[in-house]
């Protein structure tokens, strides 16, 4: 069979008017010359971190969706219909932004660099400026974060240079315009040398727009759903003073979770990881005052690391809900001197006292306010000191600061910042990092704190201790190395409320460092309420994407307009020439088993047809006899040599049923 396929691919490419070996083989060639695509280059994996999405007394917050499946495009092209588009933070602004939802875009992927630090300031508060307003509104596409590697940077750059190259339209559709003429355009001598160029550039463009790589980008997850069961933990700790039973209470709290556009990304690091460090700083220095009897002080130190204080401060409302409303007796509803609340002081040379109702002279709030003014003027005169006074707004839906829920308990409340405004974008960004924080700083801050409490708590002042005379100095210093570490802590691990669960490392790491320090420490936790959430939490916050290398649509029109050039080149390549070496009308020809077949008859004309041409009755074995009965056969020259009608004696197999 193989050697009857070769005869007939033989006398095939004798009677074409092409190379047709070059014709079949080609593609071949092609095939093996190519280099194969790697397999890392086809897809590659990343993890992607989804916008924040929650409800907020019945409204909507955030993004509303969490399944991707599109073509990636960059923001550079025109057309962003159901695409999912690629920005990189550096080249990121809310008008981008807005203009890819705008144009029904399928998708939103913002790119993050690997080193935050490295990130120019300006872009930086720019982004902070940007997140809440990004989440101050319902989004229905879904909006991704991802952290830039190699492979990831490279499907960027690909997709923008395939991107820019669309031009005003996409390649489909550039390529049906470009085909679209109907009339040939009358031909004028080119102006310049731009003119002369100007088609091959376009031609170019199609050429590199059909050719470009294009991406998928397909997430693994499924839609995201209502968390039912969440869970907010507080952990509490206390001192107790020295003396009878109705002693002041002085509450020091911070929160400790953070907050951001993407959960995931939300690290906190001056919000409010800085105000935690502070306060387990606190705990570590008074412990050690407490500790011996001459400097126990008569003052009750309650200490509360409250959870949900990103989300209207709902571990400190349930907690206060408890402690006032539901029990006998609490150390909050004795005799609370004030409540100081911390919260952003690792940045700038300002502190700032914020206060709903500024406090009265002569008590003890007021009195503390005295001391940060005395110890920031004589022992720290960089720090730049004031009360800010703003009055609740009870008609948002966030409190500003965590301090108003404890006024509006009626309990004498401030909260010490560095931030003169409660709307500033630092409280709330994933661009917090731990680089933002500046150790020496927040050391500073921390012993301000401290000797300011202390000089209230023993009543320095009125016992004439000069203000410019530290209390902790030598064993009893700020230790920087201390709060180091625990900011090292803080942020190596996303905070945000709907991740830190009951049973994490996180909140028993955080209350085994209370109870170290600290008598009674216990969690608090807060349910959620089924029947009237406040407060509405989504899952799917951290997914993997896969991008897969595809081509264009315009790619799969072309391939087949290739393969029917080819095939119609095939088809042209075996038809027979023209001329003298054409088959007569009427001459068949046979392949070489029927060629066989009609020879080696036992009729009596084929007999004859043997003996005039001394064929032998058996199989030929020499090449010239097979040549001899081949051309016979297909109407070659011997048989025309030797007999005038070399057709008659063909003309009976035709009717044979071989």
């Amino acid at each position: 069979m193989l050697e009857e396929a070769g005869e007939v691919l033989e006398n095939m490419l004798k009677a074409s008017c092409l190379p047709l070996g070059f014709i079949v083989f080609l593609p071949a060639v092609l095939l093996l010359v190519a280099p194969p695509l790697p397999a890392a280059d086809a897809a590659h994996e990343f993890t992607v971190y989804r916008m924040q999405q929650y409800d907020l007394q019945g409204q909507p917050y955030g993004t509303r969706n969490a399944v991707l499946n599109t073509e990636a495009r960059t923001i550079d092209a025109d057309v962003l219909s159901r695409r999912c588009v690629l920005m990189r933070l550096l080249d990121f602004s809310y008008e981008r932004y807005q203009r890819a939802l705008r144009q029904s875009a399928g998708a939103v992927v913002i790119i993050l660099p690997r080193a935050m630090a490295a990130v120019p300031q300006d872009v930086i508060r720019q982004f902070m400026e940007i997140e809440p307003e990004m989440l101050a509104m319902e989004t229905i596409v879904p909006v991704y974060f991802a952290v830039e590697d190699d492979a990831l940077l490279s499907i960027y750059e690909q997709t923008q240079a395939a991107s820019t190259s669309q031009g005003s339209a996409s390649a489909a559709e550039e390529f049906i315009r470009s085909c679209g003429h109907t009339t040939v355009p009358e031909r004028h001598p080119p102006s310049s040398p731009s003119d002369d160029t100007s088609h091959g550039h376009h031609d170019c463009v199609l050429l590199h727009t059909a050719t470009a790589n294009g991406f998928q980008m397909v997430t693994s997850g499924v839609q995201s759903k209502a968390v039912s069961d969440w869970l907010i933990t507080s952990v509490e700790g206390r001192l107790t003073g020295l003396g009878g039973e109705d002693l002041p209470t002085i509450v020091i709290v911070a929160h400790y979770d953070a907050f951001g556009v993407a959960p995931w990304l939300s690290h906190g690091a001056d919000s409010n990881g800085s105000g935690i460090s502070v306060l387990l700083e606190l705990t570590r220095l008074f412990s050690r005052l407490y500790t011996y009897k001459r400097t126990h002080a008569a003052y009750n130190l309650l200490f509360f690391a409250s959870g949900g204080g990103k989300f209207n401060y709902q571990g400190t409302k349930r907690w206060l809900e408890d402690n006032l409303d539901h029990t006998d007796s609490s150390l909050l509803q004795d005799n609370v001197a004030f409540v100081l609340c911390l919260d952003t002081l690792g940045r700038g040379d300002s502190l700032h006292l914020h206060v709903s109702k500024p406090p009265r002279e002569g008590t003890l709030q007021h009195s503390f306010l005295r001391e940060l003014e005395t110890v920031a003027a004589h022992q720290f005169p960089e720090v730049r000191f004031s009360m800010v006074h703003k009055k609740i707004n009870l008609a948002e839906d966030i409190l500003a600061w965590e301090h108003e829920r404890f006024a509006i308990r009626r309990l004498p409340a401030f909260t010490l910042s560095h931030l003169e405004s409660h709307r500033d974008g630092q409280r709330s960004s994933i661009m917090d990092v731990r680089s933002r924080v500046d150790s020496k700083t927040l050391t500073r801050n921390t012993r301000l704190i401290a000797e300011a409490l202390t000089r209230v708590i023993y009543n320095l002042t009125e016992k004439g201790t000069p203000p410019d005379m530290p209390v902790f100095t030598e064993q009893m210093q700020i230790q920087r190395e201390q709060l180091d570490s625990v900011m090292d802590w803080l942020t190596a691990q996303p905070r945000a409320a709907q991740l830190v669960g009951k049973d994490g490392t996180f909140l028993s790491t955080l209350q085994h460092h209370l109870g170290h320090y600290l008598k009674e420490v216990r969690p608090h936790h807060v349910k959620a309420d089924k029947r009237d959430p406040e407060f509405v939490f989504y899952d799917q916050l951290k997914q993997v994407m896969n991008a897969y290398r595809v081509k264009p649509a315009i790619f799969d029109l072309l391939l087949a307009v290739c393969i029917g050039a080819y095939l119609g080149m095939a088809y042209t390549a075996v038809q027979p020439r023209k001329g003298k070496s054409q088959q007569r009308p009427g001459r068949q020809r046979w392949p070489p088993s029927t060629c066989w077949s009609l020879i080696l008859s036992p009729h009596p004309q084929y007999s004859t047809l043997r003996r005039h041409h001394n064929l032998p009755t058996q199989h030929p074995a020499d090449g010239h006899t097979i040549a001899s009965l081949h051309r016979c056969l297909l109407g070659g020259s011997v048989f025309n040599q030797r007999s005038e009608n070399c057709g008659s004696w063909l003309r009976p197999a035709r009717s044979l049923s071989l």
